[in-house]
């Protein structure tokens, strides 16, 4: 098959491209190295839809920012994904940062973000009473939320191949060549194969999506010469108990690497702070330190003093893309386009902050840039559906409800993961939809099970039992996230 579209990437970027260009008819495809979706920087970030005053005015960043975060609220609803509005506060402690809040909110002004207001010290504490008694004012952005990233590119992945769109996993790009056809190199006229480990993949447009590797990409096509600097950044998170310690989204006024040390409740209930900004070469480093978690834990400790350190459960450490240019100078802002050279070929990269929150609209500006290279107005898709039905949560559903479920299906009596009430048919209906997960990992990231108090110390060899029956797989073959990362090596008796 020829692809009309080959997007190379499936993090959120990826998949809310994927999904935008699936409303449409045409063959599209996302080519994805490793063996699920999600498995980048889109899985690991502070899952903050930000309200967009921080980007530059007049950059695409800033654009895409408030027109995604706008995006949100609905997608969340269609496609079943957490979301939740709950506002964010960038925190002064001095009368320094009172003025770096002022600009803040007058760059917020020009970027079109809604309900943004300036508070004094007294409202802050009404909002948020655990925040350290020395901040003395706040910027107010009430149009910010939070949002499950990983459960968020899941359902745009899914609704996409729902509609059509062929997902291939575990496929790594290691080349791309076009080759003109009629109408010569003028014309942008060509077709791309991709090569691949597996298979080659021919494709009229390609899209690159690629995050930490879109530099490689992008010149393996010989399109625009680029690079791609990775930036570490660590976290923890909390147990569930600690919910009450902060109900917005709180920053401190931000610094040259970044938006700083943040707190943060998440979707599901638990309270997450960071990240660290660490600069360095390796791509794949997402260890975490003993310095790097100190120091999370003492700048978080500014915003809100005595966290519990014995309530942290778990630590990771996300990377993120800073693009820069063949020069060295920083590019300062995503880069979405046509390559001026390689007709037909369109980078997406340097998506870093606020990448997650802009993903939404990247992808409906993407599918504006095919259009143009099309020549052609898009026919709609007429059997496009736009919503998504989840997995229904067990833990969530009140009594009468559990009791149906588990009449419907008995496997909702069983609770797997007993520190998020997880059952095994919420498991077995994560493996089994139309991106379904192949691994511990996958099966983590859309029911949480294994990501409460015992970090899967109790759920994992039931998982895997469950994984091993409905893949067909002997549960030697079950991996935690994918490569060669299996759980067992055979059988002791």
């Amino acid at each position: 098959m020829i692809y009309d579209v080959a997007i190379i990437g499936g993090g959120i970027v990826g998949a809310c491209i994927a999904r935008e260009l699936s409303k449409y008819k045409g063959h599209f495809c996302i080519i994805e190295k490793a063996d699920d979706v999600a498995c980048g920087t889109s899985k690991a970030n502070s899952g903050i839809v930000h309200a967009g005053f921080d980007a530059k005015p007049g950059t695409l960043m800033a654009k895409l920012n408030v027109e995604g975060a706008a995006m949100y609220p609905e997608l969340a609803k269609a496609l079943h994904f957490d979301y939740k509005n709950n506002g964010s506060l960038v925190i002064a402690f001095n009368e320094d940062d009172m003025e770096h809040v002022q600009k803040l909110y007058e760059r917020g002004q020009a970027n079109g973000v809604p309900a943004l207001r300036v508070i004094d010290g007294e409202e802050l504490h009404k909002l948020e009473p655990s925040v350290n008694e020395e901040a003395c004012g706040a910027l107010l952005a009430e149009s910010a939320g939070i949002v499950s990233p990983y459960m968020a590119t899941w359902a745009f992945a899914e609704n996409a191949v729902m509609n059509g769109v062929k997902l291939f996993r575990e496929t790594e790009v290691h080349g791309i060549e076009k080759n003109e056809v009629s109408g010569g190199a003028e014309s942008g006229a060509g077709l791309f194969t991709i090569h691949t480990g597996k298979c080659d993949i021919q494709a009229k447009c390609v899209v690159n999506a690629a995050g930490l590797y879109a530099d490689q990409i992008s010149a393996m096509a010989g399109a625009r010469d680029f690079v791609i600097k990775p930036r570490r950044g660590e976290y923890y998170l909390l147990d569930n108990k600690c919910a009450g310690l902060a109900s917005h989204t709180l920053f401190q006024t931000p610094d040259k690497m970044g938006k700083g040390v943040l707190v943060t409740p998440t979707v599901d209930g638990n309270i997450l702070s960071g990240p660290t900004a660490a600069d360095g070469d390796d791509k794949t480093a997402t260890e975490t330190t003993a310095s790097g978690q100190d120091e999370v834990f003492i700048k978080s400790g500014k915003t809100i003093p005595d966290i519990p350190r014995r309530n942290i459960i778990n630590s990771f450490a996300g990377v993120r893309a800073l693009a820069y240019n063949a020069d060295g100078s920083p590019v300062n802002d995503f880069i979405i386009e046509e390559d001026a050279s390689v007709k037909g070929f369109v980078n997406v990269g340097g998506i870093c902050s606020p990448g997650l929150t802009a993903a939404p609209a990247i992808g409906v500006y993407v599918a504006d840039i095919i259009e143009k290279i099309r020549g052609a107005a898009w026919e709609k898709n007429p059997d496009f559906v736009g919503v998504r039905k989840g997995i229904e949560s067990f833990k969530d559903a009140d009594d009468e409800r559990r009791a149906q479920l588990i009449e419907e299906n008995p496997l909702y009596g069983r609770i797997i993961c007993r520190c998020e009430m997880i059952t095994e048919g919420e498991i077995v209906a994560a493996i089994k939809s139309p991106v379904g997960a192949v691994d511990l990992d996958g099966v983590k990231r859309r029911t949480r099970a294994g990501m409460g108090r015992c970090q899967s110390g109790f759920c994992s060899p039931r998982v895997t039992e469950i994984l091993s029956r409905e893949l067909g797989i002997p549960m030697t073959d079950v991996r935690k996230n994918g490569g060669c990362s299996y759980i067992l090596t055979g059988k002791t008796r």
